[in-house]
């Protein structure tokens, strides 16, 4: 009974869906093993202030959704997915050691929007392959299965930094180094990923142009850019609960619980949005964030706050299985990789004014104001949200 219960719950996925979500799974092992302690080595290390940390994380997070826009575009026109996505993981997985060689701010910023650009220069790619991995029935269960790869990745790389840098007294430059060996298993993985061909009468017949895409998709972008003017770096959550006296250590640890159920609401949230359509599970993750950013501004409270962070993995896991998937609904397979990729770029270009803004909040009004100035943009994207014409949504679903 069980067995047929698990059955039924993974049905619909492929072999290439599983190794696409292991291949997730290394690459934000790597990409993990660096993200919680880089504010905090920006700042005590190198004495950058808030606003640069800001500034390189919203400069990274931009460069690498604009460029998933044009390798989204590159793909489509090309029809091929696997070796742009190579491309993507090789670049990430050599840039991330240079963050430790370098011993300045700008020389860590080169480094680190590198390895975004390889990020970028992968991502629509690879989620035209999860796309294509299933049945168009089983897309959100495709890429909830890729979020738990992913997530899981974001769970394990803390937890991997703790072992090397407080058991094993690994400095903390050479965590930057060992970054590079998970990045290079996310890139045999994707070796392993069997892409179908496609016809070469049909592929000339493909025209990759702005003017395809619906206007109900343009309508869903504009929603997904007036929630991200407040979505800032998740730097500036821990660098809250670290001001508030949270140690390294358990810093790293509750980044860690944050991703683990990231991880864990990846799946369920895709097959829902399988079953009962996108539009509510995202509401439920723009909602969540408003919550969770009010009491981060609100309740000053070092085990709320903690607790609240763990929450907030709800809205991380929910929002990026879903809002993709989203995405695609609207646009033909043939013209899937754009789909998401410029979608990720309105993503990455409001996470760009969003950290900057959250960065000069940070340093010259108050903590509090990021999380107020992001609640409210929060409300505004849900209110955009239930606008959204549900008829045109449907069709397009």
């Amino acid at each position: 009974m069980a067995k047929s219960l698990i059955k039924k719950y993974f049905a619909g996925l492929t072999r290439n869906s599983v190794i696409l979500a292991f291949t997730s799974l290394f690459a934000d092992i790597s990409m993990e093993m660096l993200y919680p302690v880089l504010p905090i080595y920006l700042t005590q290390n190198l004495k950058a202030s808030g606003s640069v940390v800001g500034l390189i994380e919203g400069v990274a997070e931009a460069t690498q959704n604009i460029i998933q826009g044009l390798s989204g575009w590159l793909s489509d026109k090309w029809q091929r997915r696997k070796p742009i996505a190579l491309f993507g993981y090789i670049l990430s997985a050599v840039s991330k050691p240079f963050m430790g060689v370098f011993t300045t701010w700008p020389g860590v910023m080169a480094a680190r929007v590198a390895d975004r650009l390889g990020s970028g220069t992968r991502s629509a790619p690879r989620d035209a392959l999860i796309a294509s991995s299933v049945d168009e029935r089983y897309k959100g269960k495709a890429f909830g299965l890729e979020g738990i790869g992913d997530n899981l990745g974001a769970f394990l790389g803390p937890v991997i930094t703790v072992l090397l840098f407080f058991t094993l007294q690994v400095g903390i430059r050479n965590i930057f180094y060992l970054s590079i060996i998970p990045g290079l298993l996310a890139v045999v993985m994707i070796l392993m990923v069997k892409e179908r061909k496609v016809d070469f009468e049909a592929k000339s017949k493909l025209t990759v142009h702005l003017r395809n895409f619906p206007k109900a998709y343009w309508k869903y972008l504009l929603v997904i850019a007036l929630f991200g003017l407040g979505n800032s770096s998740n730097s500036f959550l821990i660098l809250q609960i670290k001001d508030e006296g949270l140690s390294l250590i358990d810093t790293i640890l509750v980044y860690a619980l944050f991703n683990l159920v990231a991880a864990l609401i990846s799946y369920p949230a895709g097959s829902l949005s399988d079953r009962f359509g996108r539009k509510p599970l995202l509401l439920n993750s723009f909602l969540i964030f408003m919550i969770c950013y009010l009491a981060f501004a609100f309740v000053p409270n070092l085990v709320v706050t903690g607790f609240l962070f763990v929450c907030y993995g709800l809205f991380q896991g929910i929002f990026r299985a879903v809002g993709k998937t989203f995405a695609a609904d609207f646009v033909s397979p043939n013209l899937r990789a754009s789909g998401i990729g410029w979608y990720s770029t309105v993503v990455g270009l409001s996470g760009l004014v969003a950290s900057i803004v959250a960065g000069l909040l940070w340093d010259h009004i108050s903590h509090t104001s990021v999380f107020v100035y992001g609640a409210g943009f929060a409300f505004v994207g849900s209110i955009s949200l239930l606008l959204l014409n549900p008829q045109k949504v449907s069709n397009a679903h």
